[in-house]
């Protein structure tokens, strides 16, 4: 029974369905299913055939922020009884991201951070427009692994640049890796300001994230 409520999980997921999610997540405490169980060997199953799905192009953009969404409800429906065993999901990283000052662009970064958040990091959304500051008093005040900058306009862009600059200046660069993403953003742009990685889309940038933090699939 567990096994076929687990395939229903993993389905709800690539459906996008919140509802059944949420509705499999209660029904798996019901029969006293042990939440990283359900989480791992079922919702996640799901997220991760969406991911190589988005990959190979046979789903989009609407479709992973809806596998997303179904996945966080899931989890925060199995949160309380994760808390209650004292079995907390194990967090990959704490990651801090923003959308640099300037920009206003948000919904790569807020694909980014639902698809990070439901492979297990703990992700603090700054929003858009972020300036330097505010991004590393967070990165500080949280204790980050990764922080993670967007910007989709080429004007902006050398904000990230500032970013990593401050770091430097402020001897901090080695206490965080940083990744940037965006629309304008290369290969040899991520090298020139010395960020650490990036990646084209939100699927890929967990990839890198679990690269940047040591964590192995």
């Amino acid at each position: 029974m567990s096994e076929e409520l687990k395939k229903k999980m993993a389905q709800s997921i690539i459906d996008g369905d919140v509802e059944t999610a949420v509705a499999l997540a209660k029904e798996s405490i019901a029969i006293g299913m042990e939440p990283m169980d359900a989480i791992s060997n079922g919702f996640v199953v799901g997220v991760n055939e969406v991911g190589d799905a988005f990959g190979r192009g046979e789903m989009f953009l609407p479709e992973l922020v809806m596998a997303g969404e179904a996945m966080k409800a899931a989890v925060a429906t199995l949160d309380p009884e994760l808390r209650k065993r004292g079995t907390e999901r194990r967090k990959l990283g704490k990651v801090v991201i923003a959308t640099v000052e300037g920009d206003i662009h948000e919904i790569g970064k807020t694909l980014v951070t639902i698809m990070m958040s439901s492979s297990g990091f703990e992700v603090f959304d700054l929003g858009v427009d972020c300036p330097a500051e505010k991004i590393i008093g967070k990165a500080l005040e949280v204790n980050a692994d990764i922080i993670a900058m967007s910007a989709l306009l080429t004007t902006t862009m050398i904000r990230q640049k500032e970013v990593i600059d401050e770091l430097e200046k402020e001897g901090l660069r080695g206490k965080f890796k940083v990744m940037v993403g965006g629309a304008p953003i290369t290969r040899d742009w991520v090298k020139y300001i010395g960020a650490d990685g990036y990646s084209e889309d939100a699927v890929g940038a967990v990839q890198v994230a679990k690269q940047l933090v040591g964590v192995v699939d």
